[in-house]
């Protein structure tokens, strides 16, 4: 299952954020699998695409990051998937 995660860094914090990434990585449990990310133009905001078949290998990799980030996970399809699916349920429909 697809997740967007939505980093806010605490203010002023942006650096450490990165010093500790560089030190020891995302530091992601076994599971959770980092896709790709995006960071907005004023470096206050990060959006990673990730993977997991455990939504609480979140809980664990969250716990880890303390003061420095807060984050907001929502569960995401692609939008082919969506596409095939309204695609579906419009065929329904007219049925």
């Amino acid at each position: 299952m697809l997740f967007m995660v939505i980093e806010r860094f605490a203010l002023g914090r942006v650096p450490e954020v990165y010093r500790v990434v560089r030190e020891r990585g995302r530091s992601l449990p076994e599971g959770l699998v980092y896709i790709d990310s995006w960071v907005s133009a004023s470096l206050d905001r990060c959006f990673q695409l990730m993977e997991t078949e455990d939504p609480a290998l979140f809980q664990e990799w969250i716990a880890g990051w303390g003061d420095l980030v807060e984050f907001e996970i929502v569960p995401v399809t692609t939008s082919r998937t969506t596409g095939e699916l309204m695609r579906r349920l419009a065929i329904a429909a007219d049925q």
